[in-house]
């Protein structure tokens, strides 16, 4: 036999034992009936009017084709920019706008749009008499308004510069005109690389400690620099309603920009050199000037360094002036914060950040505002006398909202003061409404002593969103309105708080979201619109929010959906759990109720609920809690504690009479992928799993991940133990790893499945890695959704539901794929 023939047919005996990658030449598509779900028209969304008395109603754009994802894509600098038109390559638009008259009913369309348009950026005049957006072409961006009161809608420019995230314009206060970013009308061809380099890309650090999180889309060398340069550099243009054009600002590289509620001035950011390969755009070197709206330099008000080197830690912040922006209630003062501890949560501190604020013309000397002991984290105006500011601390879990009179600076007035995990004691956040600058400030009652409040509402019962007044200098608080069962109705405006109006979503298990005026003091209502069910084939699919116990004692909660026509005299089903693990600090908070029993049944391109119509239950968002009670780390033991909520909520659905012990598959996406991993290395609880665009290597993400904030070199034992690449021996059951090709979110790259998947092969395991050309973090083409669908139908079909039943297996067939 000669030695080719031999070793043909040694490759021949290792083709039952490996992946060929030729299997899957097209994309896949699902069953009809999850492929139809998958394809469901989306409900459109809805944007108020700054005065309440107008609703639009805008038409979601449908899934993009390959082909689309396909298009020219540059990503530098933290971004994903479309080369061609110069803005976001995968930004959310929409197709259509309907306008409707809350008082009447009445709609009608925007009118005059171009055919098969998209619109993205979408912002109402200070007035609500007009709203303004963009039209993302092939090669330009083009700038609209449209007439609230005719519905016409008209082309104001084109060129503008929408590659960073954020609205690319401004309106003046009169709602007459807008400040608008262009692009640089005198830039050449973008730079192109060297076809021969001049020389290695270099980086240095000369022993200064400077962590930084896995990062991507950074910049890698001086091309992209000069891209970068070239896409961000935009120069500032008044337009009028009228079309008018009047040039403000010339071409700068420019990231951010906003008007003075009073239209006066302009408060700019601009980056500079020298830029970050190490960090996105956010943390270059910046200017932050105050120009007069016709462009002139007023007061520059920081020249900030390089942010590369930030302490560790979630409350690490740059040293300097940051969180900058107008006060919402005066005509010109410029607000911000300073760090008093170098930005550095591990540094003792009485103060940690302070709160400044400086009026035009900006002469003076900025005042202090407020001295807080925690780290800064919000600010809502409301008058000069009145002002919500906030603090917290991520270590101890801790916020607290502060009453301040900007008047009298200095003094802070605790308002509330609670842990973030504890949803029961969430009193809501402060109510907003738009004042004639068309800024959210507090919505004041009682001659300024009262505020409102709204709030999820979470109970041992369920979520029961509420509306309630409260008085400031008492606490003491009055409900207006709380959801009631059969519904989850959520308030979203109150439209006239001296009559007790409010716009509310209700929906229930069944009944789609739509809105409703509810008159409290007449216990009347209107319904505004009339979605229909999006899902009919999953009208009849049973709901229910189950508690249960983990065996050291935590009370869980998750989301039981049994097929139509089901019932535990036809016997268990096979089940899919879905689910994505959370730190806590507390098992008091990880136990609560953090769901409604009536919400309607929603669907998601990554959710599990397609398989109810292929026979299959589903425990979809079980509470897996991670917990590290006073100065326990919940990662020391993250194995032990997600084994255990896995454990329970298994034998739960099995107590039901729901699932079979022995057909249950698990699956995740993100940290959810994660969580599969490491569940099917250190149980006997799944036949199979779905793993999708997860990590699975720790020591890659060595300056921390997702809620833990120790170092690799802090905790090697624990990044070690959470690995499941380290574990990959251990993991026999069928493993299915998804992964975007060009996954953009921290610490997920493309080789954490890559590697992963090639440690399981090296072991022998049942492994499957589809790789999805284009696709982000989250998919979005519709032919990549519909065959990750049909790729996890046919791992679940395969080694969840054909494989043999508990009760086939007591009867003495082979269990397979076990430990």
């Amino acid at each position: 036999m000669s030695s080719l023939s031999a070793r043909a047919l040694w490759l021949a005996a290792l083709l039952p034992l490996t992946t060929l990658a030729q299997d899957a030449p097209t994309y896949l598509t699902p069953p009809k009936a999850i492929a139809d779900l998958a394809t469901a028209p989306p409900t459109p969304s809805v944007s108020i009017s700054p005065k309440n008395d107008w609703m639009l109603l805008l038409e979601r754009s449908d899934m993009p084709t390959i082909a689309e994802l396909a298009a020219p894509e540059l990503r530098i600098g933290g971004l994903r920019i479309n080369p061609l038109n110069n803005g976001q390559s995968r930004a959310l638009t929409f197709v259509g706008i309907r306008i409707k008259n809350i008082a009447t009913k009445a709609e009608k369309p925007v009118s005059g749009l171009p055919e098969n348009v998209r619109i993205a950026d979408l912002s109402w005049s200070p007035d609500g008499k007009r709203i303004a957006f963009t039209v993302p072409k092939q090669t330009s961006i083009e700038l609209w308004t449209a007439d609230i009161a005719t519905g016409a809608a008209t082309r104001l420019l084109e060129g503008v510069n929408d590659a960073i995230p954020g609205v690319p314009f401004d309106w003046t206060p009169d709602g007459q005109s807008l400040i608008v970013k262009l692009i640089d009308q005198s830039r050449q061809q973008p730079p192109q690389a060297p076809s021969v380099p001049k020389g290695p890309t270099v980086q240095e650090n000369r022993g200064g400690k400077a962590p930084s999180r896995t990062y991507q889309d950074l910049l890698k060398n001086a091309t992209d620099e000069a891209l970068f340069d070239y896409h961000i550099a935009g120069r500032l243009v008044k337009v009028g309603v009228n079309g008018q054009q009047t040039p403000v600002l010339s071409a700068r590289i420019l990231t951010d920009f906003n008007l003075s509620p009073d239209g006066t001035y302009i408060l700019t950011t601009t980056v500079k050199r020298p830029y970050s390969y190490l960090v996105p755009y956010s943390f270059f070197p910046k200017t932050i000037e105050v120009l007069s709206n016709d462009g002139k330099p007023v007061k520059t008000l920081a020249d900030l360094p390089l942010a590369e080197n930030l302490p560790t830690g979630f409350d690490a912040v740059p040293t300097g002036m940051r969180s900058v922006n107008w006060r919402a209630d005066a005509p010109a003062t410029v607000y911000y914060v300073e760090a008093q501890d170098n930005g550095d949560p591990n540094k003792e501190a009485a103060v940690r950040d302070k709160v400044f604020q400086l009026a035009a013309p900006f002469s003076a000397q900025p005042t202090e505002l407020a001295a807080l002991s925690l780290r800064y984290r919000g600010m809502i105006w409301g008058d000069n006398s009145i002002a919500m500011v906030s603090d917290g601390w991520w270590k101890t879990r801790k916020i607290r909202t502060h009453q301040l009179n900007p008047s009298q600076p200095g003094t802070l007035k605790t308002i509330f003061d609670r842990n973030t995990e504890d949803g029961y004691a969430n009193p809501g956040s402060p109510v907003t409404h738009t004042n004639a600058w068309g800024r959210n400030v507090l919505m004041l009652a009682d001659k300024g002593k009262a505020i409102y409040l709204m709030g999820e509402g979470a109970s041992a019962e369920g979520n029961r969103p509420f509306v309630r007044k409260m008085n400031l200098d008492t606490k003491a608080t009055k409900e207006i309105f709380r959801s009631q069962a059969p519904y989850y109705e959520v308030p979203v405006e109150i439209l006239d708080e001296k009559n007790n109006v409010i716009l509310t979503r209700r929906e229930s298990i069944d009944t789609p979201p739509n809105y409703f005026v509810r008159n409290l003091s007449k216990k009347s209502d209107v319904q505004l619109t009339d979605f229909p069910h999006p899902y009919p084939a999953l009208k009849a699919v049973k709901k229910e929010l189950i508690q249960y116990t983990r065996k050291d004692g935590v009370k869980l909660t998750a989301k039981l959906y049994v097929p139509e026509g089901w019932s535990k005299d036809k016997g268990p089903l096979p089940m899919i759990m879905w689910a994505y693990p959370r730190e806590f600090k507390s098992a008091d908070a990880a136990g609560q109720v953090k769901n409604s029993p009536y919400e309607f049944i929603r669907l998601s391109w990554g959710g599990p609920l397609f398989w109810l119509t292929q026979g299959y239950a589903v425990l979809d968002d079980p509470d897996l809690p991670i917990i590290g009670e006073g100065t326990a780390q919940p990662n020391d033991t993250y194995i032990e504690q997600l084994v255990a909520g896995a454990e329970a909520a298994v034998n739960e659905a099995v107590r039901r009479g729901v699932a079979d012990p022995k057909r249950v598959g698990v699956g995740g996406h993100s940290y959810g992928a994660f969580m599969t991993a490491n569940l099917l290395a250190h149980s006997d609880l799944f036949a199979a799993g779905v793993a999708r665009s997860g990590a699975y290597n720790r020591t890659l993400t060595p300056f921390g991940f997702q809620a833990e904030e120790r170092t690799f070199w802090e905790a090697p034992e624990v990044y070690s133990r959470m690995s499941p690449f380290n574990h990959a021996d251990k993991l026999k059951e069928p493993i299915l790893l998804v992964h975007g090709e060009a996954d953009n979110n921290q610490g997920t790259f493309p080789i954490q499945s890559e590697r992963f998947y090639n440690a399981l092969k090296g072991h022998g395991g049942t492994t499957r890695l589809v790789m999805l050309p284009y696709e982000s973090h989250g998919y979005a083409a519709k032919e990549s959704i519909l065959h990750t669908l049909a790729e996890m139908n046919t791992w679940f079909d395969k080694y969840v539901k054909n494989r043999p039943t508990e009760a086939a297996q007591r009867a003495g067939q082979t269990s397979t794929g076990r430990k």
